[in-house]
């Protein structure tokens, strides 16, 4: 199976929980044996890349500023490409610099998802039941992949996937394991850093730091 036949199951659930006038966001980023795979909540319509009249990548965080000062302050994007998406609005972002951006995050080895693909109009909170219906496609993306880290944003995200209740403020640093179809990965839980997370943006930068070192020391 490759990551390109899980579209078609996310466009159903979009028709079933996202806005019908949006179009789902899928992922982005190194798609064989990332560092790294990152996984938000849900986009919402500020992702430029879910108007049904964009013809480039359905890519989280498309045509957005404030997450890519995370992936700037961990050396995960170039300078040059980081101030340009500083420079950019939303309607300013093309096809051809969505590819340059994704290729950077490629050849920088992480990739970006979400737990839901759902697009929403706005950043309303989605009930836990929403996101179990994507938990299954989530654990075939990350079986694709196959990322030597899986990173969670936020309580809700780290609980439904992890399958336990979890407050990141007492799981900094904990390596949870879990087994997908036979293979062992390893997921840490990390603060949510942007939106009403943007406060615990340098917490989350500390640890995803201090996981990025322990892969080092394991290469």
């Amino acid at each position: 199976m490759k990551l390109e036949d899980l579209n078609k199951e996310y466009d159903k659930l979009q028709l079933i929980y996202g806005a019908k006038e949006l179009d789902s966001i899928y992922n982005g980023g190194c798609t064989k044996n990332p560092d790294i795979c990152f996984v938000f909540m849900n986009p919402t319509k500020k992702i430029i890349a879910s108007e049904k009249s964009w013809k480039g990548l359905k890519s989280p965080w498309i045509g957005t500023k404030n997450i890519w000062d995370l992936f700037y302050s961990l050396d995960l994007i170039e300078k040059n490409i980081y101030q340009e998406i500083k420079k950019k609005n939303g309607k300013e972002w093309t096809p051809d610099f969505a590819e340059k951006v994704y290729e950077d995050v490629t050849k920088h080895k992480y990739f970006i998802t979400n737990l839901g693909k759902c697009t929403q109009l706005d950043a309303r909170p989605l009930p836990d039941s929403v996101y179990k219906e994507y938990l299954e496609l989530l654990k075939k993306e990350i079986e694709i992949i196959n990322p030597k880290v899986v990173i969670l944003f936020g309580n809700q995200v780290s609980s439904i996937v992890l399958g336990e209740t979890i407050s990141v403020s007492k799981s900094r640093r904990k390596e949870f394991k879990r087994v997908i179809n036979k293979q062992e990965f390893s997921f840490y839980s990390v603060f949510y850093p942007v939106g009403n997370g943007r406060f615990n943006i340098d917490k989350a930068i500390e640890d995803i730091k201090w996981i990025m070192e322990g892969i080092k020391c394991k290469n």
